[in-house]
């Protein structure tokens, strides 16, 4: 008999580890039922939004392989892919976009920090707290074109206080990076506000019991704002950063009552405006919008799926 024989003659077999099985995460009846309805409910809203958004980016696309010139209307024909390879390497292009990024990753981070203190005085304003809150969101409410002129009005010289603060030879609208400071400052002004508002919908949703709590524990206040409030308005300082980035990417009002793209100041915006209502290349305007929209569904993109997941409340699956 082999020395490897057991008493019974039969090798031992190691016992096997059973594999483990995930629950299976089937819905209920009532549950599909909900999202069946859900999807019913949101059919009519999703109908419109195609009809009115899918025909004019659609068009918009199919301009944009065209050479289509309003001045020449038979000289019309299709390109294909050129007019995007012309934009894409021109010098104008990469200007606008360079001023559109600057512009955008400035004003939206200092409307973050200023948004977010006029959130908490708004919060915790001990006296006057609805006048408070009506004086921060006054900016808001006037419309962007007033708000610009008044801007415009401030910076000319000889006539505007803040101008009269300068050389009287200085004028600072017509240099590009005063002009773009201007511009910055404007945006900061009107839109700091919004910014607040957002971040004060997720700063009332943090539970005073648990900053208190957190004070108890001996939690001085900045250690309570960087590691209570803040992981809990991820979700909220996410929406405010998504709107405000992809505003401020799209921006044309304050430029084009501020400066008109003078002077290096163009946006992509404006760069558009220029190419359809100017120009009147339909072509190349198209073009234009057509990146600007995706450009704007990058930004979005990156956003959600960047800071999305970091959101309290989110299950995620490391396995």
């Amino acid at each position: 008999m082999s020395a490897h024989s057991g008493a019974t003659g039969v090798a031992q077999a190691p016992p096997q580890a059973q594999p483990r099985h995930r629950r299976a995460t089937s819905l209920s009846e009532g549950a599909r039922a909900e999202r069946r309805l859900g999807w019913l409910l949101c059919a009519p809203a999703v109908v419109v939004m195609l009809a009115v958004t899918a025909y004019p980016i659609g068009y918009a696309v199919w301009l944009s392989l065209q050479r289509y010139d309003l001045r020449f209307p038979g000289a019309r024909q299709f390109v294909g892919l050129a007019n995007y390879a012309t934009v894409l390497s021109d010098r104008l292009w990469w200007t606008a976009f360079g001023v559109t990024l600057f512009i955008t990753v400035v004003s939206v981070a200092v409307e973050l920090v200023l948004g977010m203190g006029l959130a908490m005085i708004m919060r915790w304003a001990l006296v006057g707290r609805g006048a408070v809150r009506t004086a921060i969101l006054v900016p808001y409410g006037i419309v962007t074109v007033v708000a610009a002129y008044s801007w415009q009005y401030a910076w000319t010289p000889g006539t505007g206080y803040l101008a009269n603060l300068l050389p009287s030879a200085s004028a600072p609208l017509t240099e590009q990076w005063p002009a773009i400071f201007i511009i910055i400052v404007a945006e900061i002004w009107k839109t700091t506000p919004f910014m607040a508002l957002l971040l004060l919908a997720g700063l009332s949703l943090v539970p005073e019991e648990l900053l208190r709590a957190a004070k108890v524990d001996g939690a001085s206040g900045w250690q309570r704002f960087t590691q209570v409030i803040l992981p809990l308005m991820k979700p909220a300082i996410l929406v405010a950063l998504l709107f405000r980035t992809l505003d401020a990417f799209r921006i044309f009002d304050n430029i084009f009552i501020l400066t008109a793209g003078a002077n290096n100041t163009r946006s992509v915006s404006i760069l558009g405006y220029d190419n359809l209502f100017t120009a009147l290349n339909l072509g190349i305007g198209s073009t234009i919008s057509v990146l600007v929209f995706v450009a704007v569904a990058i930004i979005a993109f990156v956003f959600v799926k960047g800071f999305g997941t970091a959101a309290p409340g989110q299950e995620v699956d490391r396995r």
